[in-house]
């Protein structure tokens, strides 16, 4: 056991003193890596929260006298605190050390959760983590053997199950709009032009920013092809989420992407079939500059989906140990998935005729795998007054006042997912990372719709869900009712596997155009 020596605070400079040991799969973590003692790192930083967008000026001073750094913009609810990790330790009153994990890669960490300090409380409101490592995930569809039948959905069967093939007959394609894909992951365009051959639809080559993510990726071919079958008319972008996992700092990246991406292209939807790291390893505050960019991006018109994890609900759940029984620790969402302002997809098991029209649907789980549609309670955020009637179907020991998710859900088992080609062969997608864009590309083509017939983008569609979902002219969602996950099961109306269910397209529309008509 490694003994290591504290640095202490002056005394009462901390609210609360040094701050609580950090618990759960934070802790896990840090377990799970070597310590090697104190940080020798020059460039350790955290993110605080701020009481109003006024100039922090206190916070500057503080730090100031204390040989750290901050950085904020006009505006901005929030600024980052940096320097040596050592300064950043003195000043806060905690242990930061250095760590390297199981795969080789050094970060730094404190096992402690920083305190506000008294002399900032008036102009601080919260602080985040002292953490340099984001864990990320990126699903990989499983490449499924050839005699699949039909090599799964095809574009006009997926557009036909979930309603959206009369829009797409009457011209609705997404002309005019724009999905931008975040990935970790390149593509290869000859796969991609393969895909629009095969299928009879136009040739696209995606605009790509950021540089490329990397090589071809079966997760970027899945996305851009799903999208493309849904809205062929619609731009395509490729943006490059690697650097927000390239040293420390993601959250603060991971804004200014969104800011970034918001500014090229302003009213855009956003699919992201990525995730940083489980709610459990950080704060609300942590997560400020990701939401305050998704925010003003949906202010703009943006409409931001993303995949809720493969998991089964247990996002928290870290190494490859899959045959121990899951503890309470592994249970959590995907930290940006949780955002109130993000539309949070989950994945089902589909069954459909031979043309794609719809037959029945239930929750994706695959148990041997332990792979399945995720979801859940969140440990960031407070329920959304949108949301309060749906958690009127959440069992009570699960409804604790937090953000619940998935938000929809799509087809996501693998087994009955959509066709796309990749390495010049017909595979078939899966995962809620093909739930995301399906979502993706449907928006897309509802607000081609809504523009074309005189209403506005989609913008923030959380609460436009829920809002159609207690009560519409047009029933808009199928209910699935059968299944669960490793934690939580369907039920009728709202459930935490699947949400308000998947989407009847058409009528979805039509029941957001009667909305934008009476808010007008």
């Amino acid at each position: 056991m490694l003994l290591t020596a504290s640095v202490g605070p002056a005394p009462g400079s901390l609210r609360g003193g040094p701050g609580e040991l950090i618990g759960g799969p934070y802790a896990a973590l840090l377990a799970h890596s070597v310590d090697l003692g104190p940080s020798h790192d020059r460039t350790a930083q955290l993110i605080v929260e701020l009481r109003d967008g006024g100039p922090p000026r206190t916070l500057q001073s503080w730090a100031g006298s204390r040989s750290l750094a901050v950085r904020w913009r006009p505006g901005q609810q929030w600024a980052v605190v940096e320097g040596g990790a050592q300064t950043v330790a003195r000043a806060f009153g905690v242990d930061v050390h250095d760590f390297r994990e199981r795969h080789g890669r050094v970060f730094y960490a404190s096992r402690h959760q920083p305190a506000v300090p008294d002399a900032l409380a008036g102009e601080v409101s919260g602080v985040g983590r002292i953490l340099g490592y984001t864990p990320y995930r990126t699903s990989q569809p499983r490449q499924l053997p050839l005699d699949v039948p039909e090599f799964g959905l095809t574009p006009a069967a997926l557009r036909t199950t979930y309603e959206a093939d009369g829009l797409f007959g009457d011209g609705y394609t997404g002309k005019g709009q724009t999905i931008a894909i975040f990935a970790f992951g390149g593509f290869d365009q000859a796969d991609l032009d393969a895909f629009a051959t095969r299928y009879a639809l136009p040739r696209f080559t995606p605009t790509v920013i950021g540089g490329s993510p990397g090589p071809s990726s079966a997760e970027t071919t899945m996305d851009l092809s799903i999208v493309h079958a849904i809205a062929p008319d619609a731009q395509k972008v490729v943006v490059n989420a690697r650097p927000t996992v390239e040293g420390d700092g993601a959250y603060v990246k991971i804004g200014q992407m969104m800011e970034d991406v918001d500014r090229q292209f302003p009213g855009a939807v956003w699919s992201f079939s990525i995730s940083w790291g489980c709610d459990k390893l950080l704060t609300a505050t942590d997560l400020a500059p990701a939401r305050s960019a998704l925010t003003a991006a949906a202010a703009r018109g943006t409409t931001a989906f993303m995949a809720n994890g493969d998991l089964a609900g247990l996002e928290c759940k870290s190494g490859d140990d899959w045959s121990s029984a899951p503890a309470a620790d592994n249970v959590g969402l995907n930290s940006v998935a949780s955002l109130p302002e993000m539309v949070n997809v989950g994945g089902t098991t589909l069954s459909t005729d031979a043309r794609g029209g719809w037959l029945g649907e239930q929750t994706w789980y695959d148990i041997p795998l332990s792979l399945g549609t995720s979801g859940g309670v969140s440990e960031l955020f407070d329920l959304p007054g949108w949301q309060g009637a749906a958690s009127g179907t959440v069992a009570a020991d699960r409804n604790t006042g937090r953000r619940l998710t998935p938000d929809v859900a799509a087809v996501a088992d693998p087994f009955t997912g959509v066709s796309f080609i990749l390495d010049g062969q017909p595979t078939i997608g899966g995962g809620t990372s093909q739930a995301a864009p399906i979502w993706a590309g449907f928006a897309a083509v509802m607000n081609d719709y809504l523009l074309s017939t005189g209403g506005r983008r989609l913008g923030d569609l959380n609460p436009l869900l829920y809002r159609i979902a207690a009560g519409a002219r047009l029933p808009a969602f199928r209910d699935v009712t059968l299944g669960g996950n490793a934690v939580d099961n369907a039920a009728p109306g709202y459930d935490l596997v699947t949400g308000l269910g998947t989407p009847r397209v058409g009528n979805l529309v039509r029941d957001v155009a009667d909305l934008q008509r009476e808010t007008s």
